[in-house]
């Protein structure tokens, strides 16, 4: 089958998907009426579904043979204001899906129309699965503790995300590790407060959160090997009480992240050094936590040739991009191809000529549709071929 001709001719309902869910944005682990869609679209497909979590949504579409394959799609949006000016713009002061999940959303659920239409191609089973929180907390380790990978087992996977750096039209793919392993940090300077008048009397918790800062920041550069990738960030500093009064306490709040596990735990331990180290060298105290954030992800070679194979088929050889180095984002796929073969490749949503051309995580952010009915028939491609491959 042509799936280029079989997704345009069903290109109102995908886009109509999309549109839907970019007006609707929700954020984390509350996709109620996100998912409330998403099953009630499927179920009009004839797709049995299920609910692995709170605000998720299976659904399973039967064919014929043992071999299952999943799609997984995420469905959560950010907290941003939305500026694109378009007709379908959010309805929800201060969200927006600004990374492209409403994309990713209706690229699944357009797969699942073009292949309940035509299940003559399914010679296994397809489960389709919508997470949310891929932003915040992670919805795919619940969703896999759940048993969402089982009954029946999943043998591989494949997801795919929005690139603004591809134009519609266009792919990227990995191989290997496709993305860093993060964990975040919080560090809180506890000095002693007194009147800005008479410093003496107190231990300036503000001039010691800026030593701590500064001092942080020599890690990557001066004490990680240059030939493994690292990133030291710190995002937010809060605290105070009154311009004329030394601070007691300030708030730092950051993320390391790497694509080598030793390399992130060596981050962990340094930065817990340096911070305690510099404050208490100016009298103050340091208390730092660590939480673990998403794993390293890994594209499984096998299937990331196939999703090559797909793409070359439908879009051709120079519409192929291989990216010869890991993304240092993150991402929850990760956990899913922790489990089970699969494929996270990036689809290419950007259109200078069109004005599309705004950056992820970012109120002007929009794509070129096109890109809508591409991602559907890469996915359908890779289903079908998955399934129809006895050597996989």
């Amino acid at each position: 089958m042509d799936f280029l001709a079989g997704a345009g001719g069903l290109r109102e309902e995908i886009v109509g998907y999309r549109r839907y869910i970019h007006r609707h944005p929700e954020l984390g682990m509350e996709t109620a009426g996100t998912a409330d869609f998403v099953q009630a679209s499927l179920e009009k497909m004839g797709i049995r579904c299920f609910r692995p979590i709170p605000n998720s949504v299976c659904g399973i579409l039967e064919g014929d043979g043992e071999k299952t394959v999943a799609l997984r799609a995420d469905m959560d949006a950010l907290p941003i204001e939305e500026q694109t000016g378009l007709d379908f713009s959010s309805a929800v002061p201060g969200r927006m899906h600004a990374c492209g999940h409403d994309a990713h959303t209706a690229i699944a659920l357009g797969s699942a129309l073009l292949l309940s239409r035509h299940r003559e191609l399914v010679t296994g089973n397809v489960k389709f699965i919508f997470q949310p929180a891929e932003e915040t907390s992670g919805g795919a380790l619940p969703m896999i503790r759940a048993g969402v990978l089982r009954n029946p087992e999943v043998s591989a996977i494949f997801g795919l995300h929005c690139n603004t750096g591809r134009k519609a039209g266009e792919i990227a793919l990995t191989y290997g590790q496709a993305y860093a392993a993060s964990e975040t940090f919080d560090i809180e300077i506890i000095g002693k407060m007194s009147h800005g008048a008479a410093p003496q009397g107190g231990i300036d918790a503000v001039l010691v959160a800026a030593q701590v800062i500064t001092a942080l920041h020599h890690i990557v550069s001066r004490e990680i090997d240059p030939v493994h990738p690292a990133v030291l960030t710190l995002g937010t500093i809060a605290g105070g009480q009154a311009r004329n009064i030394l601070a007691e306490r300030i708030r730092l709040e950051g993320i390391c992240r790497a694509t080598d596990p030793e390399v992130l735990h060596r981050l962990r331990q340094k930065v817990i050094r340096t911070a305690e180290g510099v404050a208490s060298g100016l009298g103050a105290k340091a208390l730092v936590s660590f939480e673990s954030g998403y794993t390293a992800l890994i594209n499984n070679d096998a299937m990331t040739d196939l999703v090559r194979r797909s793409a070359e088929k439908l879009l051709g050889r120079h519409a192929i991009h291989i990216n010869k180095e890991p993304n240092m984002g993150v991402e929850d796929m990760a956990y899913f191809l922790k489990e089970i073969p699969g494929c996270f490749f990036f689809l290419g949503v950007a259109n200078e000529e069109k004005g599309i051309t705004a950056q992820l995580h970012n109120g002007a952010f929009t794509i070129d549709e096109e890109a809508l009915i591409i991602g559907t028939a890469i996915q359908c491609e890779n289903i079908v071929s998955f399934l129809s491959n006895r050597t996989l």
